[in-house]
């Protein structure tokens, strides 16, 4: 299923924080990407609506597993590619923004390539 850049921010944002912080406020998600509280509001009914992810009584943020497979998706082309433009020796910030970039818009045949290029083990076994 196609989903668009913002989801996969979001989606990527909050496996982000569940790993940081072992759970996933909206709070926290409108703080890791700068954007208002009303925005993750709007952004958290949407990704509910899409079966993307659950929230419980606390208000606390879970992926559900469609939610975790695009999340899990990004977030590896994410590291992989900032490891791999900061060892062409981009500055790591830098790095971490040209990778954000990237990482919706690679095709999976040229991410492949790469991986195999830089030796890199995909966490999938697609």
């Amino acid at each position: 299923m196609q989903i668009n850049k913002s989801a996969e921010d979001y989606l990527e944002a909050m496996l982000m924080l569940k790993e940081e912080h072992g759970y996933v406020r909206s709070i926290d998600v409108a703080g890791h990407l700068g954007v208002t509280k009303p925005s993750v509001s709007y952004a958290t009914k949407h990704l509910r609506e899409s079966g993307y992810i659950t929230m419980d009584p606390d208000g606390l943020i879970n992926l559900t597993e469609s939610g975790m497979k695009i999340a899990s998706t990004i977030y590896e082309r994410h590291k992989m590619l900032t490891d791999f433009l900061i060892s062409l020796g981009v500055d790591p910030e830098v790095a971490r923004e040209d990778a954000c970039k990237i990482e919706h818009d690679i095709s999976e045949e040229s991410f492949d390539a790469l991986c195999r290029c830089t030796g890199y083990v995909r966490n999938d076994s697609e």
